[in-house]
């Protein structure tokens, strides 16, 4: 029995009755479902699992209600092999925030932010802070993303004017033509989480993880440079190709100038057209649904880096996804021994099992510009 744990079973999760007075919790879906017996009183004390509680105070709760302690140990453990209850760490709801709303909207994400075994990663998001470089189309989603998910600041840098092309679900909006991007985008997040911080940082603070969303950003010598600025990670809608990756660790992981190279290796002609690519700001572009879903593999990303619980796919590579089919194409993007880094000798940080492969995959003559 693991007393001092904080049991949450999502709201959400089903609890159905079947014959004999059985309870199937779960199992409708993608995940194992859990049949239990006939116990009275017990599909209200799962109901009550809110993560608020230690498991030791549930167990005393419930054998005031009838029902035995040894039981509904079994139980829990049953749901916790299922995959169905999360145990929150202490240091997550002290973190949660005061007031209902704020309550509310950390128990919905919780459950996604937790490792194993229980960290406390909630609290780790909450202390973080992320720079969003561009309130694009994928900028802007991005950080509301990222706010509703827990990180405690973000920050949105932006210089230019909203226009009608920039307009996206989640993103800014059509009444917001014509005003400051940066202000708009503020609003998009406030939106979904009003007591978000937005502050910019003092000069020379260093956040947790920068994001690139500006279309051509990677191909630029400033942000190619960026190792004093801390790590960061390309996010961006390119013509119709979104693209996530790399995400850069100074000093540890290949940086946008190694992409570069790899470029230069396979096309000659690449630092003419890349000082093109770059010499004035693009255009709004991407489709609605190409914008969103790079928006969210690359919030996937940051957060994966801030919790520290596993190696994001996009250290030394890039994911790209290209409608109609919107399917995520990984791309390696190693050190180039020419890069003065210093990631050529660092050990590889991919993660999984995954053969090498040469720079950019298939085709090194798209590279990490997209196709």
């Amino acid at each position: 029995m693991i007393e001092n744990a904080h049991p949450l079973l999502p709201a959400a999760t089903p609890l159905l009755h079947g014959e004999g007075d059985t309870v199937q919790v779960g199992g409708v879906d993608s995940t194992d479902g859990v049949l239990l017996g006939p116990a009275r009183g017990l599909p209200q004390v799962l109901r009550g699992l809110d993560g608020r509680r230690s498991q030791r105070t549930v167990r005393e709760e419930a054998a005031g209600a009838g029902l035995d302690p040894g039981l509904l140990d079994a139980v829990l453990d049953a749901l916790r092999g299922a995959g169905l209850l999360t145990d929150l760490d202490p240091a997550d709801l002290l973190a949660v925030g005061a007031g209902p709303a704020a309550v509310a909207r950390a128990t919905v994400e919780l459950p996604s932010a937790v490792g194993n075994p229980p960290l406390p990663v909630w609290r780790t998001r909450r202390l973080s802070t992320v720079v969003v470089d561009g309130a694009t189309r994928v900028g802007t989603p991005l950080a509301a993303v990222l706010a509703a998910s827990g990180v405690g600041r973000v920050v949105v840098r932006d210089t230019g004017v909203v226009t009608a092309a920039d307009a996206v679900v989640g993103g800014l909006t059509a009444a917001d033509e014509g005003r400051p991007r940066v202000l708009a985008a503020a609003d998009a997040v406030r939106r979904v989480d009003p007591a978000a911080d937005l502050r910019p940082l003092p000069p020379g603070t260093v956040p947790d993880l920068t994001v690139l969303t500006r279309p051509w950003a990677a191909s630029d010598p400033v942000a190619a440079g960026r190792a004093d600025d801390g790590a960061h990670l390309v996010a961006t809608v390119r013509g119709e190709t979104g693209v996530v990756g790399p995400l850069v660790v100074p000093g540890a992981t290949s940086c946008l100038r190694c992409a570069d190279l790899h470029r230069r290796d396979s096309d000659h002609r690449w630092p003419r057209l890349a000082a093109q690519l770059t010499a004035a700001e693009a255009p709004a572009s991407g489709s609605t649904a190409t914008c969103l879903l790079t928006a969210l593999l690359a919030a996937g990303q940051v957060l994966a880096y801030l919790d520290g619980t596993g190696a994001p796919v996009t250290l030394e590579a890039t994911v790209e996804v290209r409608p109609p089919d919107l399917v995520p194409r990984l791309r390696r993007w190693p050190a180039h021994p020419s890069c003065a880094c210093g990631a050529a000798g660092a050990p590889s940080p991919s993660p999984g099992g995954d053969d090498p492969a040469p720079p950019g995959g298939t085709s090194p003559g798209q590279g990490t510009m997209g196709s």
